[in-house]
């Protein structure tokens, strides 16, 4: 059975991608009676505050017909920024040698955080380089992954 945030991504992605832009991801939490949806685009050429205001008015239509959020929400539209995070398994070859942390859903030998360097992606597994070892962690464990920008 899909989460909400799959849900809700399967109706975006079509708007999103009409526009001329690619939906990143984005961050579904629900915090008692108000919940906030938080929608990440990209572009090959960046992305603007009118691109964001633009997708706003559109996604807001379309989650207006489709009526997937119970209640109230507030909608955000943003690019991934330079901390961005990764939400599918295809987006984390381009950050290979990168830092990343990583915050698993369960503990994995013996923790839910790794902070390391990226080392690429065998199968369904993020490899990670973290104090002298590698860590193959599985996709489908990941909580959440957030590319840390260069200083």
């Amino acid at each position: 059975m899909a989460t909400k945030e799959q849900q809700i991504q399967e109706l975006l992605d079509p708007t999103v991608a009409a526009m001329g832009f690619d939906l990143w991801g984005l961050e579904y939490l629900s915090q008692g009676r108000h919940t906030l949806l938080r929608v990440y685009i990209e572009h090959e050429d960046g992305i603007t505050v009118d691109n964001c205001a633009a997708v706003s008015d559109q996604v807001s239509s379309v989650l207006d017909v489709e009526d997937p959020i119970t209640g109230e929400y507030t909608l955000e539209v943003s690019s991934p920024g330079m901390d961005r995070l990764l939400f599918k398994l295809e987006q984390y070859p381009v950050y290979v040698g990168e830092m990343i942390e990583i915050r698993l859903r369960t503990a994995f030998d013996g923790r839910r955080k790794f902070k390391g360097i990226l080392k690429g992606i065998e199968g369904e597994d993020v490899v990670v380089h973290v104090d002298d070892h590698e860590y193959l962690l599985p996709h489908s464990a990941i909580e959440k992954a957030r590319v840390q920008p260069r200083v």
